[in-house]
This record gives structure tokens, C-alpha cells and sequence, in this order.
């Protein structure tokens, strides 16, 4: 006599006793309660509905001008309006931007006019030509 089919690979899987399992594969951290697997498998076919419906516009062969994807459309709204989560003005971004900001602006402005002073001061010595004027 025939016996059955053989067991399955999961069934004939046993964890290594040199290394633990993970909390992925460990049967008692599963929750399969009957609601949860009920919600599962309605967001499942809510997903599979609008998947098709999209598919149905993509593949239209009048399609209307702009076809609205709801996860495009949650996306766009995340990177353009909702930008607070990924920026929070705190004292360090205000001076960091203080420094990053004013910082080059005011140490060229201090060279630029130390600079300056420096070939005053040479001209009124007599160490440079005075530069030609009309005014003088």
C-alpha cells in the first residue's frame, strides 16, 4: 500500500541548534486571530481593486487626459506639503543656518575691507601712487 505524499519542506524544517530563529519564522509570534487575517485580506482586495482599476485607465485605448493614482497622489502631498516631519526649525538649524548663511558673507566683507584699509593706509604713507582722479 501507497502511503500519502510526502511531507512538505516546512514541515520537515527544523531550526539549526546552533542559531536561534528569527522572531520572522517563530510560530508563537504569530498572530493569526481571525480578525486580523480578515483584515488582511480586505485591505488585499481593496489594494487588488484599485491595482485593476488602474491598470483598466492605464491600458485604455482612449484614455482620458490625466489618470489619477491615489499612492502618486499621496506621495506628491508627502514630499511638497507635509514637510515638517523631515524639518523642524530647532535652535541648532537657526544658528547652523546663521553660520552657513551670514558666515561667508561677513568673512569675505571683513577681507575685502581689511584689504582696503591696508592699501589706504600704504597710499597715504607714500608706499603706492596715489590712483588718478578728476575730482582732486
Amino acid at each position: 500500500m501507497a502511503s500519502g505524499p510526502p511531507p512538505s519542506a516546512a514541515k520537515l524544517y527544523r531550526p539549526n541548534r546552533f542559531v536561534s530563529l528569527p522572531a520572522e519564522l517563530n510560530p508563537d509570534t504569530y498572530d493569526t486571530s481571525l480578525e486580523k487575517r480578515r483584515a488582511e485580506a480586505e485591505r488585499l482586495a481593496i489594494r487588488s481593486r484599485l491595482k485593476r482599476q488602474y491598470q483598466l485607465q492605464l491600458n485604455n485605448p482612449s484614455p482620458p487626459a490625466v489618470i489619477e493614482n491615489p499612492a502618486l497622489i499621496r506621495w506628491a502631498y508627502a514630499k511638497s506639503q507635509n514637510v515638517y516631519p523631515t524639518f523642524r526649525p530647532t535652535p541648532r538649524t537657526s544658528v547652523l543656518g546663521a553660520v552657513y548663511g551670514l558666515g561667508p558673507l561677513i568673512f569675505w566683507i571683513f577681507v575685502l575691507k581689511t584689504a582696503r584699509d591696508r592699501k589706504e593706509k600704504g597710499i597715504q604713507e607714500g608706499k603706492y601712487k596715489q590712483p588718478f582722479s578728476v575730482f582732486l
